[in-house]
């Protein structure tokens, strides 16, 4: 095998001492130099270094040992481990963009803004790879480098994919209350009908007046008729 084993110095150091390998079978089996094995053999390096058991870590087992001792020719193999490791975890981060593309930033930003203003800052930054700090500058029209600055699509520019970017134009259009839309005319509420009614009939005091002009009304309407009366 190729990998080495771990802590392959104080692997070579406990095969120096326990077994009778050759300087060759250990500098293979544990990836080092043969001069270097010579070494801690001799005592010239590696003298504060502990020993490990390579047996006892499931590296290697004693019938390979056994092979190597009484072949000097044969090269020990590295026992696979029992133990299989999760694959760790890609962690989240912010998008990572080359140092020749990071002056072009702003650019992009400014073509995100004013193209798709339905776009969340959290967006943008996953896009581009920048700061809320930086987009709210170039929105401000604050940034340093404003008064040159050219939109451009982050597309061209490399910053990141088309389905990126459709993938967040889509997810904020759905996120994005719809307006209202018109259903035609509809009928009033009772309370604007109640109160135009209520407005349409008289109040007391224009009930009295109505009341006194008929009377009136009606008195000179008699007295009328009976002047004619008496002067015929």
């Amino acid at each position: 095998m190729s990998n080495a084993p771990l802590m392959p110095k104080a692997t070579a150091v406990w095969l120096v001492d326990n077994t009778a390998l050759s300087f060759d079978q250990v500098a293979d089996f544990t990836k080092m130099h043969p001069l270097e094995v010579r070494a801690i053999a001799d005592g010239d390096a590696a003298q504060g270094i502990k020993g490990m058991d390579p047996i006892s870590t499931g590296q290697l087992t004693r019938d390979e040992i056994e092979k190597g001792e009484k072949d000097p020719d044969y090269r020990l193999k590295l026992s696979e481990s029992k133990v299989v490791l999760p694959p760790a975890a890609k962690k989240k981060g912010p998008r990572y963009t080359p140092v020749s593309r990071r002056h072009e930033r702003p650019s992009a930003i400014l073509w995100l803004v004013r193209n798709h203003p339905e776009l969340k800052d959290a967006q943008i930054m996953r896009l581009v790879g920048t700061t809320k700090t930086t987009i709210a500058a170039v929105r401000d029209r604050t940034h340093w480098n404003a008064s040159t600055l050219t939109p451009m699509d982050p597309v061209t520019l490399g910053l990141c994919s088309q389905i990126e970017l459709d993938f967040e134009v889509q997810r904020a259009a759905k996120e994005k209350p719809t307006d209202q839309q018109y259903g035609g005319a509809t009928l009033l509420p009772a309370s604007e009908t109640t109160r135009k009614d209520a407005e349409l009939e008289p109040t007391e005091k224009q009930r009295e007046d109505l009341n006194v002009d008929a009377v009136f009304a009606k008195l000179k309407t008699i007295g009328g008729k009976k002047q004619d009366d008496e002067d015929e």
